[in-house]
């Protein structure tokens, strides 16, 4: 598998898993407060959506890593697709910093 299908599956696998927490995110009664001075400063820094995927892969990786089935035979796959999607990320990152 190329490298840009592994980047993608593993980010469309990543937003598949979190979908649960985003939605039970949205139903938190502390949705209609202000954001916290955190979530205020992850709007204002640079590139927050590539941050954002890293956590997400991250925490796909995490339950997969811990989950009691191997997703059909994938987990292995996946978790080294999330590994080298957060590499390739943090990589675009640090570019942007140069």
């Amino acid at each position: 598998m190329n490298n840009l299908a592994r980047l993608a599956l593993s980010t469309l696998l990543a937003f598949a898993l979190s979908a649960p927490a985003i939605a039970q995110q949205r139903n938190n009664p502390r949705s209609n407060f202000q954001p916290t001075a955190q979530e205020k400063g992850e709007r204002n820094e640079r590139h927050p959506a590539i941050r954002a995927a890293i956590r997400s892969l991250e925490r796909a990786k995490d339950e997969m890593q811990h989950a009691n089935h191997d997703f059909g035979g994938h987990r292995v796959d996946a978790i080294k697709a999330c590994d080298e999607a957060i590499h390739q990320l943090q990589l675009a990152l640090q570019y942007d910093k140069k």
